[in-house]
């Protein structure tokens, strides 16, 4: 009768520590996931700041440059291929886009 009861000790031990791991596990990244959420409530995000030579463009959005010249890239994060940091101004390569 003992060794009924020790063989049935020593075989639901193994499973008994699993499931208390498992529990234990879920319980620490439960609170490891609470954690995150809160800290990330508290967060401010930076919103995107027009650029002082950003103009907005109908069908287009915002654009960077002169949206008359030929090499403009229409795009809000770069002016052209030819002088990317501008300014548009000064570039001796400015070619008006004919108007359609």
């Amino acid at each position: 009768m003992l060794t009924s009861l020790l063989i049935l000790c020593f075989g639901l031990t193994p499973s008994v520590i699993s499931l208390w791991c498992l529990r234990h596990s879920r319980a620490e990244s439960q609170a490891r996931f609470q954690h995150a959420m809160e800290s990330m409530s508290y967060r401010r995000f930076a919103t995107p700041t027009q650029r002082p030579d950003q103009q907005y463009v109908e069908g287009l959005g915002l654009v960077v440059g002169n949206i008359r010249c030929q090499y403009n890239a229409r795009s809000p994060y770069i002016r052209c291929a030819i002088n990317p940091s501008g300014p548009c101004d000064e570039c001796s390569h400015f070619e008006e886009r004919p108007l359609p």
